[in-house]
């Protein structure tokens, strides 16, 4: 019924599909907020062209296509098919400065926005959304925490498995980071520009997007699902694009879905 409202038609169809991965690195990781090294994010955005990741093993089998896109690795990348929508190399310190300018902001949004065009234009008929970049736990808890008003240490999880002491770590930094860059919770834009990263800004463009070509975008876990909130944020019409795929193990996945009012398929 969703669909259906989304692509005007009583009878939707979902034929070709296509899973855009938006990468980019985090300067918060200098606070010892991940267990794996920040050389992994380029490594696994070029696994992924190459279907040696279990999301590109899958949409391989399926015949889906998989784009993934460089909005703010910190080195160059040595891949053709990682698509170069730089930003900027890597995020700053969101512990001790802003992640990035309200200008950055924007220009990674409106890599989002043309991503979404982009697969209109091209026949997709729905979009999987996800992204790579390590630290971007801490960004999107970060930014969660902020929009929804809730603590820092109930919207942040141990990532990809962080000890109680790298746990704590974490929250220390984003504590830090929104007393030392005062976000406002009613300007989306500026909290993605003071806490978030080049990945959750170009995604939360993809989510605007979808809503504007009339394209379904599904997020995944929680990260995409902080991406979403700040696009129904930006634009509250823009919900009715998003589609949740599942319930992540961060901690705070379930309250951003809730605030979404998603049910996920899975």
């Amino acid at each position: 019924i969703r669909l259906a409202g989304v692509l005007r038609t009583a009878r939707p169809e979902v034929r070709r599909c296509r899973v855009t991965v938006l990468a980019a690195d985090n300067g918060v990781v200098a606070e010892g907020v991940s267990c794996a090294p920040q050389s992994v994010t380029v490594q696994q955005a070029v696994n992924m062209t190459r279907h040696k990741t279990g999301m590109s093993a899958l949409a391989a089998y399926f015949g889906d296509d998989v784009q993934v896109v460089d909005v703010g690795i910190r080195t160059p990348v040595p891949c053709p098919q990682v698509l170069d929508r730089k930003v900027r190399f890597s995020t700053g310190d969101i512990a001790v400065e802003p992640a990035m300018t309200e200008q950055q902001a924007l220009d990674a949004l409106a890599v989002g926005l043309d991503l979404a065009r982009q697969a209109k234009a091209e026949g997709i008929d729905a979009v999987g959304v996800g992204e790579m970049g390590i630290g971007n736990t801490t960004t999107s808890s970060a930014v969660a925490s902020v929009l929804l008003g809730r603590p820092v240490a109930e919207m942040t999880g141990r990532g990809a498995g962080l000890s109680d002491a790298g746990l704590q770590r974490k929250i220390d930094a984003i504590e830090r980071g929104v007393a030392r860059n005062h976000p406002d919770a009613a300007d989306p834009l500026g909290v993605l520009a003071a806490l978030g990263g080049f990945d959750i800004a170009g995604l939360c463009g993809v989510f605007l997007g979808g809503a504007l070509e009339r394209l379904p975008i599904v997020m995944d876990g929680f990260i995409s699902g902080v991406a979403a909130l700040c696009a129904v944020r930006l634009c509250p019409a823009a919900e009715k694009a998003v589609f949740a795929s599942h319930v992540s193990s961060e901690p705070a996945a379930h309250i951003v879905l809730d605030a979404l009012c998603k049910k996920p398929l899975i």
